[in-house]
Formats: structure tokens, C-alpha cells, sequence
């Protein structure tokens, strides 16, 4: 791929390029799904593990629960299958026959007794299995996390960003209490928006749902969101208070410690491979992708560079030196490939978002140094060899700081105030956050995402006071809430 279709050319397509020039993922024979290649998965890992570790540190344990779920168990919380019933994936047959024309078709004699669907999501199967777990007080909360793939039919899909199967993970509590659910489900907010600040180089808000934006079946839906380089809003990680609507519906009760028996308190909270497509949207730029070091898996490349047999020796063994001062504290390539010059390469990992790289040629080797170019910009300059490693680990940290200073400013920049609801239409083709004084009312927020594709994105949990005496920019009536408007990914 020799161009990168410019952002003010075209964003959507822009997006699409990055993805294809940084070799994250390709298209599936299946419509709607992705193959993440080794660079994209790599992201992931990196992403997977460090919320692994936070996850432990607030006392969850990983486990696995099956990827087929009986339809009935969808029917039994109403609100949940009526959310999912639309993007759900049924087997109905267990085996295949060949076909009189050629090729295969189902079995009719392997017709299942009850289809079965592939979980869009898994707070049904794993509720039915807490209801045989759960007994006594003594034997909650349960705190539990599952890494997994779920299938929601999509019709309009965007590598990373909506596609029918991705990657994710479910957290899903029990409590004895709904204080203690309420706790659990806000902790866990607070946990995906400090990864996303410190780890991400993104700042989020933190907010709650309107009703009709909440997930199926919950209390209470909170939010981090994001936003693009466009305006645009991405819904980063969700946190739900389920209060007891599962536990009713599968009748999982506990005995407390007062001896009555008494419905269990329910959460669950997510964030899948978005999250990649997060983090293109809000920091790549022209040149193609560019990742924060803590996400990026190859945070510092070698380039040697060399014009002779003997220029080629002296370098690599150097070039090896500097890798091996630097392979305890970071994940560094060599790339010593003959057959691309210099820039080819420079242009290669440019466009796979590393975010920091080593030139070396025959007079660093001489001076004991190499020629550092951070990918967020700036002058090329030289490290000494002695205290290589300090100084890469403050090149990183800067390129994290400047990444994340860019995003929180875009942010303040194109947060806006209107006066009115035809202000709002007017200005909303220019994308941002629209923070606004909005009385909560479903026909009013029904008409705006009719009219305009704008939904309350949330409504943030910090400032909510701004809204007492002011009225709604829509409808004029008293302002019940601060929201957030935004057309969204």
C-alpha cells in the first residue's frame, strides 16, 4: 500500500487505510467478521493482560462459561432478550449431510430439541450456573471474569470497532447487598478509565446511560466515553448495576445471615477490541498508525545502517549491544534486513506505530551513541550509550504524555455549549461533544437520534449540579440532567 488517505480527506477511509498499512487485520470469508493478524492480536494482548492484572488486584479470578446457550434462557429476563433478539446467532442442527446436488446441507434427523444460541453476551448461562453455586451469605460475592468471543449480527460493520464476532471481556459479580453491587459496578468503571488514561493515553467521561441507551436488563448502565479525532463519540467500556433482575429471573437466592433467603445483587462490565480501534481513532495520523508505548509491540526499533561488508559487522555487533542494554525494560526489534534501505524501513514502522526508533550508523558506533526519532515528531537527537535504557524510558513516557495531552485537548476544544436545538443541528455536522441542559424525556431523545443520528452519549457524573434552574435546550422545560450529544461509532 503505497498512500494513506488523508483525515480531512476522508475520515472514514483514512481509518480503513491505517488499519490495512500497519497490517493489524483482514477480512474474513464470513461478512462482518476480522482476522487480526499478529501486529493487531499483539495490541490486544497487551491490552488483555494489563486488565488481567487489574482485575486481580480488585480480587477477581478469571473462569469460562460455554459459547452455546439454550434459546429459552434469553426468554427469561424480558428486557435482556428483547435487547439481544435482533443480533442473535441460532444453531439449530448438530451435523451435516451431503446434499443430492453437491456439497453439504443440515441433517434433518440432527434437528436439535432446543436451538441453541451463540451468547452475544453471557449473563444468562452464567446465572444459571450461580444459582447452583450460591446457597448461604457465606458463599458470595462471587467475583468472576471471562475472556471470550461473542457473535452479534451486525448488518453495518468497522474492523475493530463493530463486527460480528470480537473479542472481549465479561466480568460478572454476586452480592449480598445492593450497596455492594452499586460499589462493584462503579470500581469497575473507575478502573477502565484509569487504564484508558494511563495506559491508553485516552481520557474518557465517566457518566451513566439515559434509560433508553442502558444494556438489556440493567439498572443502571455506566460509561467511559471517547472521542475521535473527528468529534465523533466511541463508547469505550461499559459497567452495569444489574440490581436483581437476573437473579429473579433464575430464581438465585442465598440464605443471609439472619437465616431468610433473599434475591442476589448482580453486576457485569465489559470492554472488547473497541478498544483497538479506540486507540487508532483518537491518536494515528497521516503518516498511519501511531500506538502509545504501553500498547505498542514494538515499543523501540533498531535501525544499523551500513554501506559496506565491514560497516555491516562493526554496526550489528553494536546494534546488538544497544538491544541487549535495552531487552530487560523494553520490547525492541532489531531489523538488519539487507534487501530494504533505510527509509523503507523508517517508512515501514513508521506506519506500524512504533513509538520510538534507534538509528545507527557507522559514526554513532564510532561515538558510542545512536540517533533517536520519536514518532510523535520533533528533531532526531543522540543518546549516549551509557544510560540508553533511562533515556528510551523518557522518550516512551514523553510520547505518552504528548499523546494524551493532544487527545484531552481535542476534547476540550470540541466540547461545545448551544442555545438551542437548531443551533445544535446546525453545528452537529462539525462533530463534538454537545454538553447540554436536557430534560429527560424519551420521545424528545427518540425524535433528536431520528433527526440528527445524535444519542446522549451519557449523562457525566461529574457537574451534574450545572443543571439546577436551567432548561432544556430541546424541549424548554426544566433541565432534570447535564448530557452529553454526540453522533457515535
Amino acid at each position: 500500500m503505497d498512500s494513506i488517505t488523508t483525515r480531512e480527506q476522508d475520515y472514514s477511509q483514512w481509518y480503513l487505510d491505517v488499519l490495512a498499512a500497519a497490517g493489524l487485520c483482514d477480512y474474513s470469508p464470513v461478512k462482518g467478521c476480522m482476522v487480526l493478524k499478529p501486529h493487531g492480536f499483539a495490541v490486544w494482548d497487551l491490552i488483555r493482560n494489563e486488565l488481567d492484572r487489574r482485575f486481580r488486584d480488585t480480587g477477581h479470578v478469571n473462569a469460562y462459561f460455554p459459547l452455546l446457550i439454550p434459546v429459552s434462557f434469553l426468554s427469561k429476563e424480558a428486557e435482556h432478550v428483547e435487547g439481544f433478539a435482533k443480533e442473535c446467532a441460532v444453531v439449530t442442527h448438530h451435523r451435516l449431510r451431503a446434499a443430492e446436488g453437491g456439497g453439504v446441507e443440515p441433517d434433518p434427523a440432527s434437528r436439535l430439541e432446543e436451538p441453541l444460541v451463540i451468547r452475544p453476551t453471557s449473563e444468562t448461562i452464567i446465572w444459571h450456573m450461580y444459582g447452583q453455586w450460591i446457597q448461604s451469605w457465606r458463599d458470595l460475592p462471587i467475583l468472576i471474569n471471562q475472556w471470550a468471543n461473542v457473535v452479534r449480527w451486525e448488518m453495518k460493520t468497522r474492523p475493530f470497532l463493530r463486527t460480528t464476532e470480537f473479542l472481549w471481556q465479561e466480568g460478572h459479580t454476586a452480592h449480598a447487598t445492593s450497596a455492594e453491587a452499586q460499589a462493584e459496578a462503579r470500581q469497575m468503571l473507575e478502573v477502565y478509565a484509569s487504564f484508558a488514561r494511563d495506559f491508553l493515553a485516552i481520557p474518557v467521561t465517566e457518566g451513566v446511560k439515559s434509560a433508553s441507551e442502558r444494556f438489556a436488563g440493567a439498572v443502571d448502565t455506566y460509561t467511559i466515553e471517547a472521542m475521535m479525532q473527528n468529534g465523533w463519540a466511541l463508547q469505550a467500556g461499559t459497567s452495569h448495576f444489574l440490581g436483581q433482575n437476573f437473579a429473579k429471573a433464575f430464581d438465585v437466592t442465598f440464605q443471609s445471615a439472619t437465616g431468610e433467603r433473599e434475591h442476589v445483587w448482580a453486576t457485569s462490565w465489559g470492554v472488547s477490541t473497541r478498544m483497538v480501534g479506540a486507540i487508532i481513532m483518537t491518536h494515528s495520523d497521516d503518516t498511519g498508525l501511531l500506538l502509545p508505548p504501553a500498547v505498542a509491540p514494538i515499543q523501540v526499533v533498531l535501525t544499523p545502517i551500513w554501506k559496506t561488508d565491514a560497516e555491516k559487522a562493526t554496526t550489528l555487533a553494536f546494534a546488538d549491544e544497544v538491544r541487549a542494554a535495552l531487552g530487560a525494560r523494553f520490547r525492541v526489534k532489531l531489523d538488519d534486513r539487507d534487501q530494504l534501505k533505510p527509509g523503507a524501513k523508517y517508512f515501514e514502522w513508521e506506519r506500524k506505530g512504533v513509538p520510538l526508533r534507534l538509528e545507527i550508523g557507522p559514526r554513532d558506533v564510532a561515538a558510542r551513541s545512536v540517533f533517536a526519532a520519536v514518532r510523535t515528531g520533533g528533531k532526531k537527537y543522540g543518546i549516549p550509550f551509557e544510560g540508553v535504557a533511562d533515556a528510551v524510558a523518557a522518550a516512551l513516557d514523553g510520547v505518552h504524555t504528548e499523546l494524551y495531552r493532544r487527545a484531552a485537548e481535542r476534547r476540550v476544544q470540541r466540547t461545545l455549549r448551544v442555545e438551542s436545538y437548531q443551533e445544535f443541528k446546525e453545528r452537529l455536522e462539525g462533530g463534538g461533544f454537545f454538553l447540554v441542559p436536557w430534560h429527560d424525556d424519551a420521545a424528545w431523545e427518540a425524535r433528536i437520534k431520528e433527526e440528527t443520528r445524535a444519542t446522549i452519549r451519557c449523562f457525566p457524573l461529574e457537574g451534574q449540579e450545572e443543571a439546577a434552574g436551567k432548561v432544556c435546550f430541546a424541549s424548554g422545560r426544566p433541565a432534570t440532567h447535564m448530557a452529553i450529544f454526540a453522533r457515535a461509532y
